[in-house]
């Protein structure tokens, strides 16, 4: 008898734990689906991927255009071959370089792009502040009344 109602207990136990656990996981998937709905979210997704391959077309840019141009006037240096040997290890500073040019090239557009979109956000809003507050009819009246005691 004892047996029976401990099993019984356990299932019900069981149960509770599995409808607990199903609430649980609908609200963390209403929450995830709200956390990736907002606007911010999705605009960093795209510039995540926007920007990997803003990094690929750089990487290109340095690999298949500078380094070489670098390398016609250095007298035929071949960055991606520079290396030097410590005992067995390879330190491939070459490859070093090009990825420094990687990036001050990255850092570069970055710069600029933010340095334009500032201009054009403070332009937008100079264009808003031109605009002078409308006068309440209290306002207007009160004028009116200043200008009639001034005749």
């Amino acid at each position: 008898m004892k047996k029976n109602v401990k099993e019984k207990s356990k299932k019900i136990v069981k149960k509770i734990e599995k409808e607990l656990n199903k609430k649980e996981i609908k609200s963390n998937i209403t929450e995830l689906k709200e956390f990736i709905m907002r606007g911010n979210i999705i605009d960093m997704a795209v510039g995540v991927i926007i920007g990997a391959a803003f990094g690929k077309i750089v990487t290109s840019l340095v690999n298949d255009i500078l380094m070489p141009i670098i390398s016609l006037i250095l007298n035929g240096v071949d960055f991606s071959s520079l290396t030097f040997k410590v005992n067995d290890a390879v330190i491939n500073y070459g490859i070093f370089i090009q990825n420094i040019v990687d990036f001050l090239i990255i850092a570069i557009s970055i710069f600029f792009f933010l340095k334009t979109m500032n201009k054009i956000m403070n332009k937008k809003k100079d264009e808003v502040k031109e605009e002078p507050p409308k006068k309440s009819n209290e306002e207007l009246l009160l004028e009116e009344i200043r200008d009639l005691l001034k005749k």
